[in-house]
């Protein structure tokens, strides 16, 4: 195999989900995309992904409990010796049907949070989830498996961050993810209603600090969001370099969102083998690696380290892929991400 060996895979089992959160990475046009895989189909996948080094695999979606076949995609992974994760909004998976993915072999399991209130979480979600979400955090400890917090930030929860910190800790939450809004999909339409002041993000990283110094447990994630760290993260770890996402259609792509760039051909595994798909698709091989910089990101020392950030961000807001993520400070496009951070507006548009 030519391409590096990726390690994780992102099993996206459907676009549909109870919740409307104004945030949602997934395709504006998600109903579009309908459910091709079957749980045969991807447990294939997951044997193929297997044979070429991947060990991990994050079952997704949307909301993947809206399969009536979940327990059978569980035990595939199993099969296939990978680790399965499940991401969950926490319904309409209930207890008795999260014991029974246990015994299937689910090994962890991440719940997202909207806000640290049921009023809060419920009014950003769009949907009464808030109780239900913490009994099922509370049977996933009980079950014995790992459970992540997470909660995407932004200008309407970031107060809330001391107190999302104490309900992990109250859940013995072993992970706690607070992901700053990243503006694709969703959260790109409703930017001006999310985006933080510099004020809120800088009182948040304090009120993580200090958790930090209190206690080890549990572990947060706390990383700036791009619009204010001036410097590009390597998207995905890079692209085409540690990890793969295959949609609910069975496209294989190096990003959730990499399918929304106008040009470029990714590869169906329904088609192809994993292994072809991430090697050769034309799509995979387009920004993997360095070769395809142009200036400043060609001659910039930290080029084999953030790969010029974000090809879908630079493909949204500049209209070219090939582009220096404009969130870079020595982009010359940088002008949009500055002025973007004083926008705002009261109300979101949920997704729907």
């Amino acid at each position: 195999m030519n391409a590096p060996v990726p390690l994780n895979l992102i099993a996206e089992l459907t676009y549909r989900c109870p919740l409307q959160c104004p945030y949602c990475s997934n395709p504006i046009d998600f109903k579009k995309r309908r459910e091709a895989l079957s749980a045969e189909d991807w447990g294939r996948v997951f044997e193929e992904a297997a044979s070429i080094g991947v060990v991990h695999v994050g079952l997704t979606g949307g909301e993947p409990s809206t399969r009536s076949d979940l327990e059978e995609i569980v035990e595939a992974a199993i099969s296939a010796d990978l680790y399965p994760h499940l991401v969950t909004a926490g319904l309409p998976l209930d207890p008795e049907r999260l014991e029974r993915l246990a015994k299937r072999g689910l090994r962890s399991v991440q719940v997202s949070l909207q806000d640290s209130t049921q009023e809060g979480s419920d009014r950003i979600s769009g949907t009464p989830s808030f109780q239900k979400k913490l009994d099922l955090c509370r049977s996933t400890k009980e079950l014995g498996m790992a459970l992540t917090l997470n909660c995407v930030l932004h200008r309407h929860n970031l107060a809330s961050v001391s107190e999302l910190i104490e309900i992990s800790r109250d859940l013995d939450a072993d992970t706690l993810e607070l992901a700053n809004t990243q503006y694709h999909g969703w959260a790109l339409r409703n930017r001006a209603a999310l985006m933080p002041t510099r004020e809120q993000l800088g009182q948040a990283a304090e009120d993580v600090r200090q958790a930090r110094e209190q206690s080890a447990r549990p572990r947060i994630l706390f990383v700036l969001p791009d619009y204010y760290a001036d410097r590009p993260k390597p998207c995905m770890g890079g692209w085409g370099q540690q990890a793969m996402v295959v949609d609910p259609t069975g496209r294989l792509l190096p990003c959730h969102e990499a399918g929304e760039i106008e040009g470029l051909e990714f590869w169906n595994v329904q088609a192809h083998s994993v292994e072809e798909c991430w090697d050769d698709a034309p799509g995979l091989q387009a920004f993997r690696g360095t070769s395809w910089m142009r200036e400043p990101c060609r001659s910039c020392p930290e080029r084999e380290r953030d790969f010029g950030g974000c090809r879908c961000q630079a493909f949204k807001l500049l209209g070219d892929a090939s582009l220096t993520d404009p969130t870079c400070a020595l982009s010359p496009n940088h002008d949009q991400i500055v002025q973007a951070r004083d926008e705002a507006t009261v109300d979101f548009q949920y997704r729907r």
